[in-house]
C-alpha cells in the first residue's frame, strides 16, 4: 500500500504549524509570560525552544520520515519494544481530541454571539451559568444535555472530519493552506488596531516588563520547558504522523527549525493582541492590570468578552477574535485526528475514509459527555492528567528511548545529508542530557504535587478514575497491544 505524501513543502509547514498553534497559544502563553517574569521569562522560553524544542522536533521529523508510518509503526519499526509507547501516544491524542473540540465548540458559539454581545455585560455569570449551565455538578455527577453547545461540537466534528476523510493533500493540506494564513492576517489585524487604544501600551509594557529576580526561580525555568512541549505537539504521535508523509529527500533540519520558530512567533503575537486588550480594558474600568488578566478559559470565554464590550466597533472586532480561535482550534484539532486516524489505517489496513468514519463519529458521541453541564468539571480534570502526565511522561520516556537506546549520531548524520544545512554535537548533548534532565524535574514535580496535593478539590474517586486510572489505562492498552501485535512491513513511499 502506498502511502500519500504532502504536495508542497509550504503545505506541510503550514500543517505543522497548525498543529503547534493551537489556544493554547493564545490563552496560555501570555499568561505564562505575565506570571513568570514578563519580559525575563522570554530568556528561559528561548533557551527551552533552542535546547528541546528545535533539535525534539528535528527528531521526530527524522523518525517519521524514515520509517514512514504513524506513531505505533515508526516506534516498532526503530524497536518492536517500543510500539506500545506510540500506542499510548494515540491514546492520549484520542482523549485530547474528544474534549478540546468542546472548546473549540464554545469558540464557535461565541462567534455567533459575538455580532451582537449577546453575552451581556456580566460575562462570568453567562459562561458559567447560564452558557455550560454549570450547577451543582462534577465530573462523575455530570447532569443534563447542553443542546447548543452539542450543536457546535458537531459543526466542529464535521470540519474535522471533511479535512481528514480528503486526504493529505486534497483534505488536511488544503485546510491548513486557507487556516494559517487566514489566523495569520487576523491576528496582525487586530494588534493593528489594539495598539491604537488608550492604555494598549501599558498593557504591552506589563507583559514584556522584565523582572529578572525570576530567572533564579527554577519553577519559571520548568515553565518554560513545560510551555515549549504543551505548544509544539511533540511527543504525542502528532508530529511523527505528518512527518511520514514527507517525501524521501526533505530538509529535515530546515523544515523543523521554521515550525518551531513561527509556533513561537505567533506565541509572541498572541501576547501582544491579548495585553493590548487588556491594558485597554484595565484603563477604561480604572482598575490596574493585574485585576483584569486571567488565565485559561476565563480569560477566552469571561475576560475577552468583557474587554469586547468595551471595544469600539465590538460587531467587527468581536467576531475576528473569535473566528481566530476557531480556526487555531480546529488546525489543531484535525492534526490530532490524523495521528489517531493514520494509526488505525497503519494497524488495521483501512481506507482512510472508512477509519476517518469510524474514528471521528466514535469521538462525536464520546465527546458528547463534554456537552452536558458538567462538562466543564470532566474536561478540566481530564485535561490537567493529560497533560501534565501523559504528554509530559510520553515526552520524558520517548527522549530517553530515542536518545540512550538510538544512535543520534546515526540521526544527525541523516538529517545532515538531506538538509540544507547541518547540525552539529548540540543535537545530541540537548537530546541526551539537557531536555530529558529538565523533563524529568518537571514530570517529578507535577507528579508530587498531584500525589500530595490532588487537584481542583475533587473527590479522590474521581482523582484515582478519571485521573491516574485513566492514564494508566491508556499505557496497559498500548503494551497489550504490543505484545499480541505481528511486526508490520515497511510502508512503500509514491514515486
Amino acid at each position: 500500500m502506498k502511502r500519500e505524501q504532502w504536495g508542497s513543502r509550504a503545505g506541510f509547514i503550514l500543517a505543522a504549524v497548525g498543529s503547534a498553534i493551537g489556544l493554547g497559544n493564545i490563552w496560555r502563553f501570555p499568561y505564562m509570560a505575565y506570571e513568570n517574569g514578563g519580559g525575563a521569562f522570554l530568556i528561559p522560553y528561548l533557551f527551552a525552544m533552542i535546547t528541546a524544542g528545535i533539535p525534539f522536533m528535528i527528531l521526530e521529523f527524522s523518525m517519521g520520515q524514515r520509517n514512514r508510518g504513524s506513531a505505533p509503526i515508526t516506534l516498532a519499526r526503530i524497536n518492536a519494544k517500543f510500539e506500545w509507547l506510540g500506542w499510548f501516544q494515540i491514546g492520549v491524542a484520542a482523549t485530547i481530541a474528544v474534549y478540546y473540540v468542546a472548546v473549540i465548540g464554545w469558540a464557535i458559539s461565541y462567534l455567533g454571539m459575538s455580532f451582537t454581545q449577546e453575552w451581556g455585560t456580566d460575562t462570568n455569570a453567562f459562561f458559567f451559568s447560564e452558557y455550560l449551565g454549570l450547577g451543582d455538578n462534577s465530573p462523575t455527577n455530570l447532569g443534563g444535555m447542553q443542546w447548543g453547545i452539542a450543536g457546535s461540537m458537531l459543526i466542529a466534528w464535521a470540519i474535522t472530519y471533511a479535512a481528514i476523510a480528503g486526504g493529505v493533500k486534497a483534505g488536511i493540506e488544503r485546510a491548513a493552506k486557507i487556516m494559517m494564513p487566514v489566523l495569520f492576517i487576523m491576528v496582525l489585524g487586530l494588534i493593528a488596531r489594539m495598539i491604537f487604544l488608550p492604555g494598549a501600551i501599558d498593557g504591552i509594557n506589563y507583559l514584556f516588563e522584565p523582572d529578572f529576580s525570576k530567572l533564579t526561580d527554577m519553577k519559571v525555568w520548568a515553565a518554560a520547558y513545560g510551555q515549549i512541549f504543551f505548544t509544539l505537539s511533540i511527543g504525542f504521535a502528532i508530529m511523527l504522523a505528518y512527518s511520514s508523509y514527507l517525501p524521501e529527500k526533505s530538509d529535515i533540519n530546515n523544515n523543523a527549525f521554521m515550525t518551531v520558530l513561527i509556533n513561537c512567533g505567533f506565541s509572541i503575537l498572541a501576547g501582544i493582541m491579548i495585553f493590548s486588550v487588556l491594558g485597554y480594558m484595565a484603563a477604561e474600568q480604572g482598575k490596574p492590570l493585574t485585576e483584569v488578566v486571567s488565565a485559561g478559559v476565563g480569560l477566552a470565554f469571561v475576560t475577552l468578552p468583557a474587554a469586547i464590550n468595551l471595544l469600539p466597533a465590538p460587531y467587527i472586532l468581536g467576531p475576528l477574535f473569535f473566528l481566530a480561535l476557531v480556526v487555531a482550534g480546529l488546525s489543531s484539532q484535525i492534526s490530532i485526528m490524523e495521528a489517531v486516524v493514520s494509526a488505525i489505517i497503519d494497524k488495521l489496513n483501512w481506507s482512510r475514509k472508512k477509519a476517518a468514519t469510524i474514528v471521528c463519529g466514535t469521538g462525536m458521541i464520546i465527546s458528547m459527555a463534554f456537552a452536558t453541564d458538567g462538562g466543564l468539571l470532566l474536561l478540566d480534570l481530564v485535561d490537567h492528567f493529560v497533560n501534565n502526565v501523559g504528554i509530559l511522561t510520553s515526552c520524558l520516556v520517548e527522549i530517553v528511548l530515542m536518545a540512550w537506546l538510538v544512535k543520534l549520531s546515526d540521526v544527525r548524520e541523516y538529517v545532515n545529508k538531506v538538509s540544507d544545512f547541518t547540525i552539529s554535537g548540540w543535537f545530541e548533548i540537548c537530546l541526551r542530557f539537557i531536555t530529558p534532565l529538565a523533563l524529568a524535574l518537571i514530570v517529578y514535580t507535577k507528579f508530587t504535587h498531584l500525589i500530595s496535593e490532588g487537584y481542583g478539590g475533587y473527590a479522590q474517586f474521581e482523582l484515582m478514575t478519571l485521573g491516574w486510572g485513566l492514564i494508566a489505562l491508556l499505557a496497559i492498552v498500548g503494551i497489550i497491544i504490543n505484545v499480541v501485535s505481528k511486526p508490520q512491513k515497511p510502508v512503500e513511499a509514491e514515486a
